[in-house]
């Protein structure tokens, strides 16, 4: 079999012969083969906590192949990363999560309500919903720090594909966030296609002085 993933190096990019192998690969099948057909191995590619796609150590910096990739992303039901193809598959490092949401677009409804939408790395716009949720361990200790995270997709094991949101979009959400409850609890969070999605613990301050008598 051949290996798709054989990536020819030039002045540390990826070539152009190396992409058009892997798309031809692509529109020339005739549909994906499960994955217990192929042969389970770790390619060496690494995606690093901030965003940064490495092969055999050095940095891809090809848009396009970046976004080829990204489109490529499985997780099965271990939490393992995989690049799958049609034809081929093998499990790739992942230090934290595959993307990071970068940009933060405030988009107004046509019935006023609010709407969220998240530009990931790979430009791919996510608007904050029943389809990609805010994903947060928000109660916790407002000194432990929370880092929330955005639903891409599932992966064919069931386990989300996340991209986790950028400290700069982190304060923007925080500009934006509301008291509000979850499961009797007070906490803050922010509003997107009518879901509430919790950020925090509310602060001590202003949970007792919602406790207070007028």
């Amino acid at each position: 079999m051949h290996d798709i993933f054989v990536i020819e190096e030039m002045e540390g990019e990826l070539s152009d012969r190396a992409m058009r192998r892997i798309t031809s690969s692509l529109e020339g099948s005739a549909g994906e083969r499960h994955r217990g057909e192929y042969t389970q191995r770790l390619l060496p590619f690494h995606v690093c906590r901030n965003g940064t796609w490495l092969y055999r150590g050095q940095e891809i910096k090809r848009r396009a192949m970046l976004c080829l990739f990204a489109s490529l992303i499985d997780r099965d039901e271990q939490g393992r990363y995989w690049l799958t193809t049609p034809t081929e598959s093998g499990i790739i490092h992942v230090d934290d999560v595959p993307f990071l949401a970068v940009e933060l677009d405030f988009r107004s409804g046509s019935n006023g309500q609010q709407n969220l939408c998240l530009r990931t790395n790979m430009d791919e716009l996510l608007c904050v919903g029943d389809k990609h949720p805010l994903v947060c361990d928000w109660d916790r200790p407002s000194d432990d720090g929370t880092v929330p995270y955005v639903h891409i997709r599932s992966g064919s094991g069931g386990k989300p594909i996340l991209a986790r949101v950028s400290r700069a979009v982190v304060f923007e959400l925080a500009a934006l966030a509301v008291p509000g409850h979850v499961a009797g609890r007070p906490c803050l969070g922010v509003w997107s296609q009518g879901h509430f999605f919790p950020l925090s613990r509310l602060p001590q301050d202003d949970d007792a002085s919602l406790c207070e008598e007028e």
